[in-house]
């Protein structure tokens, strides 16, 4: 029998809007060889790499059982500017909901805010640097 404090209520959000992250949306990396490191997680690993040398990891938001949430896997290669201006190893995307009001938010916080809200089918996005320089992509799913 599971006791009963190990288990987490998780407050029902589904009507609410408050401008915050609400999961992990990718994680990327540099890699010395892209393409060898992709076959590699592959034939190891089993990942299974869709059109843009991703892995497509999905799951079902608890509050909403219907609704698929998804986080993307990919290296890039060594030297892509895709993390520039960040100069470190990595980058996370993070699921939001509200982008607008977290972007107004973090305006107002002072965070380094380096491009506008970009639209497209999947979604819209925008990145930011934390205090430690790390380039963060944030998104939220259309």
């Amino acid at each position: 029998m599971s006791n009963p404090k190990d288990r987490r209520e998780k407050p029902d959000s589904s009507s609410d809007n408050k401008p915050k992250i609400t999961g992990i949306g990718g994680i990327f990396f540099y890699s010395d060889n892209a393409e060898e490191t992709q076959k590699w997680y592959a034939e190891n690993l089993g990942l299974e790499l869709n059109d843009w040398g991703s892995c497509s990891f999905d799951s079902r938001d608890i509050n909403n059982p219907e609704k698929i949430n998804t986080l993307q896997w990919k290296p890039f290669k060594r030297g892509d500017k895709y993390f520039s201006p960040s100069q470190k190893e990595f980058m996370i995307n993070f699921q939001v909901q509200n982008i607008e009001g977290l972007v107004d938010k973090l305006k107002k916080n002072g965070v380094n805010i380096l491009d506008s809200i970009a639209t497209y089918d999947y979604g819209k996005f925008v990145h930011i640097l934390d205090r430690e320089g790390n380039k963060i992509e944030l998104w939220e799913p259309i």
